[in-house]
């Protein structure tokens, strides 16, 4: 499987297919601090997870929507884009693995991005709906500076 280079940034206007789709809006939703449409990515129950760098582990939408409420209403404006991935399709959903690059910037002060990240997507009812996903900062430095910078 050759992973694919060409970043996911949210900006995309054409879709390869609905998988793809449902990563772009994640990526939209992250980058333009839109709530609702962060919302509408979720699968928003008490059976979804989230384990990054920000907020630990999050079980459940009530948990996890605090995280994306705290990011994005902070003074750190925080981009990310998803790149160097691999899509594993299987019945009823996907698994998308690959590499954040972005970056943090708030008070002056700016901070480059590397992150490991992995997003589950579920098939509901036509939609693809994000169920679980892990972000991690290989840097210790860089992790605790990301985290001082957002919190």
């Amino acid at each position: 499987m050759t992973p694919i280079k060409t970043p996911i940034t949210g900006e995309e206007q054409q879709y390869n297919n609905k998988m793809h789709e449902a990563l772009v809006e994640f990526y939209k939703a992250f980058n333009q601090r839109d709530f609702n449409l962060m919302q509408k990515n979720w699968l928003n129950n008490e059976e979804i997870a989230m384990d990054n760098p920000l907020g630990g582990i999050k079980r459940g939408w009530e948990e996890i929507k605090t995280i994306y409420s705290r990011i994005f209403s902070g003074q750190a404006k925080v981009y990310v884009e998803f790149y160097d991935y691999t899509i594993v399709a299987f019945d009823g959903g996907f698994v998308a693995i690959g590499r954040e690059r972005g970056w943090v910037e708030t008070k002056g002060e700016n901070l480059d991005l590397a992150i490991r990240t992995s997003r589950v997507y579920k098939l509901v009812d036509g939609e693809y709906k994000q169920v679980h996903h892990h972000g991690s900062i290989e840097s210790p430095d860089l992790l605790q500076r990301y985290q001082e910078l957002v919190r």
